[in-house]
């Protein structure tokens, strides 16, 4: 058997750093978004869609605070081309989160309706149908995840 000093080490940081886990788990989910930023079929799980909002609302508050503290001019380009970026992936992967739950994407369209926001966040949190449903597998029993954790790996 081969010894891996680098998985070694990994999994040393791994246990030690605890929070590092998290953060980088959250930025995986949060890239595994954009791999599929135009991909409209399959579904996704909660946890790459609330990781996705999550880094997103991370990003906004400080690209936000940076172009505040440097002034507001620069702001009238970014921030457009910034929301523009991230808008396609965000409803690609809205849209899978609503096949993981057994909807069509066209329910995003309910939040046009007055208190639709609410029918949408609730549905967007709640768990996925379990095991394969009309839109693909279920996401949680696939093997390519990008959840797939260091500690889980063999030395």
């Amino acid at each position: 058997m081969k010894f891996n000093v680098n998985l070694l080490v990994k999994k040393f940081q791994c246990i030690y750093l605890g929070r590092e886990i998290l953060i980088y788990s959250i930025m995986k989910w949060f890239f595994e978004a954009y791999r599929k930023y135009a991909a409209f079929s399959g579904r996704a799980r909660r946890k790459e869609f609330w990781s996705f909002i999550l880094f997103n609302i991370i990003l906004w508050v400080v690209v936000i605070n940076f172009f505040d503290l440097i002034g507001r001019a620069e702001t009238d380009i970014f921030i457009p081309v910034l929301a523009l970026a991230n808008l396609l992936p965000w409803l690609a992967v809205s849209v899978r989160r609503m096949h993981d739950i057994g909807k069509s994407g066209w329910f995003l369209l309910i939040t046009f309706i007055p208190f639709g926001n609410i029918f949408i966040l609730f549905s967007l949190a709640s768990e996925g149908s379990k095991g394969k449903n009309e839109y693909g597998p279920d996401p949680k029993k696939m093997s390519d995840s990008p959840s797939s954790n260091v500690l889980d790996e063999d030395i």
